[in-house]
């Protein structure tokens, strides 16, 4: 008994930092509707600087000044990433300030390599809390009883803040409706850069205070976020109190479940997650959210048929790719195999996001499932590579139709986020249950028959797939399924009042683009001759999303030139430099701050701008004429 009292309080130690990033995360979405990615960014340095401020310069500010400037410095940073990147993009989608963030948090953990060095770096024990003090015959260290007493302190500050204070009755006010604060006179700018300080204060002083307890090292961004993304979600977007309920939940989950359920402890939060999210769309504490308003000039348009130029340059291109083996080597071969694969698993995402309006955040889910379902079929069963082809994706086809029917009552981000948690369980059950898919160790030796062993050969067995996939779902986005989907994107209440099934046609459409990914990660284990639950991962959702914001969610073949341009742009910088994260992040946040549209939107702008300044042939004006009188 008293060992699991010992664990309780273990959990209230965690939850404490926890609550201080989610409770900062939930205070800057409830104001500006950022969804910041860059929160665990901000958590990673606020432990980087506490760490050198405290061991560099212990004697000029002492350990508790070094925790509090440390917050500080970070604060300021986060007000200057806040005046010149987010300020522009505040009345973007949600999805492109999520790439936005995504680019900055890649650009951090560059950063802090270049200026920490790679290594863990372990910090010194907190003056005043080094001890231990005895519970039933149990030590708890004196410095998690501090942390359990600081988070009902901070919650209680937070609270009076924003019930007891002219500032925090704008915050509050602002949460409600933004454009009603801004009719009466406040300075909006101001008020979201102050709630952001406040947001990324909070995220920093729990990085800072967790230097005593955990080692600082380049992978805490990614560490937290998703475990903040969970707290928020469970508590409600915009809810302190929700933040503090749900991190001690999240946290004695964590400590708990590895006792008494270990083969599945990972899964459990993000059970709970998809729980509340189905039961209570917008979490325990949170409100409904009122429906999005479109941003002129970044809503998701019709696609169009391709134009005859179009076809030919599409035709041509092809012709190019099926020629590659002819004047290429076995390495190039293997990149543009990759590539045509992420081809493949960008257009599906694109076909989900573009024509039905639903953005998933966990889409590697069912990439990762096909890749599983050829596993288990050659491994297992010992069928040939074409009946596993045929069938691995339907693995992908199974998850999707089921995590489709839940996900498809939702919409915005709450959608997004149960796509998440669905995606995360997956990887949790891959990642833990190792007597079947191997665990970390993956499954090995998935090596394709020898018809499709070559480079040559399985270049070819994979831009044929790729253009077939593309080809199919523009014929399923031309046919009445695929306009009715856009009906139920466009306005869901008239698609319904016209006898169109909304809900039957997005989880139809959820199914097709989870079946595509599936095809793209059955070809993608045959290329590694492997599977590992990397293959499920949060980094791979956010990947895909970065192709098709970077091609153009609004044009035709934006994901074929996002998944091309982002998949060589990666593997040449790996190749050429050691900061290849820094780079690639700046280039998504320079594309998503001056070029929105994505890559092929840009190009589309540029030629239609060209158009217009072209004088008028005659022919043409003189038809214009007749038809005005």
């Amino acid at each position: 008994m008293a060992f699991y009292f010992v664990q309780f309080l273990t959990g209230l130690a965690s939850a404490a930092s926890l609550f201080l990033v989610a409770s900062g995360l939930s205070i800057i979405f409830g104001v500006t509707r950022i969804v910041n990615f860059a929160h665990g960014a901000f958590y990673m340095l606020g432990a980087y600087v506490a760490f050198t401020l405290t061991e560099r310069f212990s004697g000029a500010l002492g350990f508790w000044a070094g925790i509090v400037v440390a917050s500080l410095v970070v604060a300021v940073v986060g007000v200057l990433v806040e005046m010149v990147l987010l300020r522009r993009i505040y009345h973007a989608p949600e999805l492109f300030q999520l790439l936005a963030t995504f680019g900055l948090t890649l650009m951090v953990q560059d950063l802090v390599v270049m200026i920490w060095g790679p290594n863990d770096l372990l910090g010194r024990r907190a003056p005043g809390f080094r001890g231990a003090v005895e519970f039933f015959g149990q030590n708890i260290p004196t410095y998690d009883l501090f942390l359990i007493a600081l988070s009902p302190i901070v919650l209680g500050l937070l609270w009076l803040l924003f019930q007891r204070t002219r500032w925090g009755v704008l915050v509050r006010a602002a949460t409600q409706d933004r454009d009603m604060v801004a009719a009466l006179g406040v300075n909006q700018k101001w008020l979201f850069t102050s709630v952001f300080a406040l947001g990324v204060f909070l995220a920093a002083l729990g990085g800072a205070l967790q230097i005593p307890r955990d080692a600082v090292h380049h992978a805490l961004d990614l560490r937290i976020i998703v475990d903040v993304f969970v707290v928020v979600v469970i508590g409600g977007l915009g809810s302190i109190i929700g933040a503090f309920v749900a991190a001690v939940l999240v946290s004695e989950l964590n400590a708990f479940g590895i006792l008494i359920f270990p083969k599945i402890s990972i899964i459990l939060v993000f059970l709970v997650m998809a729980v509340v999210l189905i039961v209570r769309p917008w979490g325990l504490f949170g409100k409904q959210e009122a429906p999005a308003r479109r941003t002129p000039g970044l809503t998701v348009n019709p696609w169009r048929p391709l134009s005859q130029g179009e076809r030919i340059a599409a035709w041509a291109g092809l012709a190019v790719a099926a020629m590659l083996p002819l004047v290429s080597g076995d390495y190039a071969l293997t990149v543009g195999s990759e590539i045509a694969i992420f081809v493949i698993f960008a257009a599906s995402l694109h076909f989900l996001m573009s024509v039905g309006g639903l953005a998933s955040f966990g889409h590697a889910a069912y990439f990762g499932l096909g890749a599983y379902g050829i596993a288990f079929l050659a491994k297992m069963a010992g069928l040939p590579m074409i009946a596993c082809l045929l069938l691995g994706p339907l693995l992908g086809c199974l998850g999707a139709a089921i995590f489709g029917f839940f996900a498809v009552q939702l919409s915005g981000v709450y959608f997004a986020m149960l796509t998440l948690a669905f995606a995360q369980i997956v990887w949790s059950i891959a990642f833990q249950w190792v007597a079947v898919t191997g665990g970390d160790n993956g499954i090995l030796g998935l090596w394709p028959e020898k018809w499709a062993a070559g480079p040559a050969s399985f270049y070819w067995l994979s831009i044929g797939i790729a253009a077939l996939a593309v080809a199919a779902l523009r014929i399923i986005t031309f046919s009445p399924f695929g306009y009715a989907l856009r009906a139920t994107r466009d306005s869901l209440l008239r698609s319904e009042a016209i006898g169109i099934d909304a809900k039957r046609i997005q989880w139809t459409a959820f199914v097709i683009a989870g079946t595509v990914a599936g095809v793209a990660g059955a070809l993608f284990a045959y290329l590694k001759g492997s599977v590992f639950p990397d293959s499920l991962g949060i980094s791979l959702s956010v990947d895909a999303l970065v192709m098709v914001l970077l091609g153009g969610v609004e044009t035709v073949s934006g994901a074929v030139i996002g998944a091309i341009v982002y998949k060589m742009l990666s593997i040449w910088l790996v190749s050429q430099t050691d900061l290849s994260k820094l780079v690639l992040g700046g280039v998504i946040v320079l594309m998503v701050v001056a070029f929105p549209k994505g890559i092929v939107g840009m190009l589309e702008t540029l030629r239609n701008l060209r158009r217009r300044s072209e004088p008028a042939k005659p022919a043409l004006l003189k038809s214009r004429i007749e038809g005005a009188e």
